[in-house]
């Protein structure tokens, strides 16, 4: 499917609903008893619109860039009342989770968050993926993070994926996690313990179902989240 041919919806809600269908139609692909190399480029066209456009090159359009799209600081900062997260927050569970599944998992590599240096531009300590933050933890979280140096991480992460999505065989999509990879998750601090649940999915997945939660499905369920919080948002 070529990215020259999908209309770009005009409103946010017709972006999300595109999303879905699209998420829809990679589920099914990537979950097919071989996944082809179309799996694999609707897998691309997927994760390039729930990132920043300067991840991917592409030219199209991002559902990302266009939700946070005139937002404030304080907006990124803000825990809503009644709400658990902020959209600072968001973006970082959510790069996290991608940094962690794609390098140590997939590639079984280094995290990003490692290799780029991006903790400390951060200014941050926090280096798992937030799961176990108690409601203060999230707050100064989102009070401390430098804004600028997680949407360079976040960028940084998308396109290690972008390229890795591009580089991949579709012979090992149904490859299963090691259970020696799922260790170094653990040992490096990227799971803390209380996320056993989440220790327990990962690990038993294949790298199809890896590339649909979190590389992708994770991203647009948080991103439809923080559509959520910006509509509480005192603008």
């Amino acid at each position: 499917m070529a990215e020259d041919v999908i209309d770009f919806p005009p409103t946010l809600k017709g972006q999300a609903n595109l999303l879905k269908t699209q998420q829809t139609e990679l589920d099914r692909a990537l979950r097919a008893p071989a996944p082809s190399g179309e799996a694999l480029a609707l897998c691309s066209q997927q994760h390039a619109h729930l990132h920043p456009a300067e991840a991917s090159g592409h030219t199209a359009w991002s559902f990302e860039d266009n939700l946070l799209s005139g937002l404030q600081e304080r907006h990124l900062r803000m825990v809503p009342t009644g709400e658990e997260h902020s959209i600072a927050w968001l973006l970082w569970h959510m790069t996290r989770c991608e940094d962690i599944t794609m390098n140590l998992l997939v590639v079984r590599g280094k995290q990003g968050l490692v290799t780029g240096g991006h903790l400390g531009r951060m200014k941050i300590a926090w280096r798992d993926t937030g799961n176990t933050m108690t409601p203060d933890d999230i707050v100064n979280f989102s009070e401390a993070v430098d804004l600028d140096a997680l949407r360079v991480y976040r960028v940084a992460v998308a396109r290690q994926t972008n390229a890795l999505i591009h580089q991949m065989d579709s012979r090992e999509l149904n490859r299963k996690v090691r259970a020696e990879d799922m260790r170094r998750v653990w040992d490096e601090g990227a799971l803390l313990p209380g996320a056993e649940s989440i220790g327990s999915y990962w690990g038993n997945r294949t790298i199809a179902s890896l590339l649909l939660m979190p590389a992708t499905r994770h991203q647009l369920q948080h991103l439809m989240e923080a559509l959520a919080l910006i509509r509480k948002l005192d603008k």
